[in-house]
């Protein structure tokens, strides 16, 4: 693979989040960058910046059809985080996907607009839950979260988790990690009480049916 990142890139250790989404806007300009040449541009952060491109369209209420798609990709990617693999591989038919200059550029501006709290409260810290075995229970928690994305009308909470998990590791921020985590056990939680009470009461209405 040719590094097409500069030295200013590889040594960036700030890894501002919407700094980095409005980078890669400006640099797709009209006609947009796939997502070879999207990898291409991350530093080590590479995991926690690709899952968190891909799930920020997924915050949109009850969207169907998107999540589904990049929710297969989401999966690959933490799979591949969590057996430590020292940088994402897709397949190259995946690689080829062209994100639209308009939709980078969107995404930039609902990061700068929605999600610069994000800069001001995320900074290392708790780096034992960011890095290392931290790094790939956090990756654990991404695939379980992301396997509730493909219901439909369950996409926005599962996405939250999701960003939350992926700024922890761009920031080696424990915190953001941990409050990721929370979110999804909860969710995951909640859809299995539902689960089972619709179970249960499907089996106490079928007792009611006659023979």
């Amino acid at each position: 693979m040719t590094d097409a990142r500069t030295p200013e890139q590889k040594d960036d250790v700030s890894h501002n989040v919407t700094r980095l989404l409005r980078r890669l806007a400006d640099d797709g300009g009209d006609r947009g960058l796939t997502l070879h040449e999207i990898r291409d541009r991350m530093d080590e952060r590479a995991y926690g910046l690709l899952i968190l491109l891909l799930s920020i369209p997924c915050l949109v209420p009850g969207l169907y059809g998107v999540p589904q798609v990049v929710g297969v990709i989401i999966i690959l990617v933490a799979a591949q985080l969590l057996v430590g693999r020292e940088e994402p591989w897709l397949p190259r038919c995946m690689l080829d996907l062209r994100a639209r200059g308009s939709w980078l550029k969107a995404m930039a501006d609902f990061a700068e607009s929605k999600l610069s709290w994000i800069d001001r409260l995320s900074r290392p810290r708790l780096t034992r839950f960011a890095d290392g075995p931290g790094e790939k229970l956090a990756a654990v928690f991404m695939i379980l979260a992301t396997l509730t994305i493909v219901l439909p009308m369950t996409n926005t909470i599962p996405s939250i988790a999701l960003a939350l998990l992926s700024v922890g590791l761009i920031q080696r921020d424990g915190l953001f990690v941990i409050a990721g985590a929370a979110v999804a056990t909860a969710w995951l939680t909640l859809l299995g009480a539902l689960a089972a009470g619709l179970l249960l009461g499907a089996e106490w209405a079928t007792r009611l049916l006659p023979g």
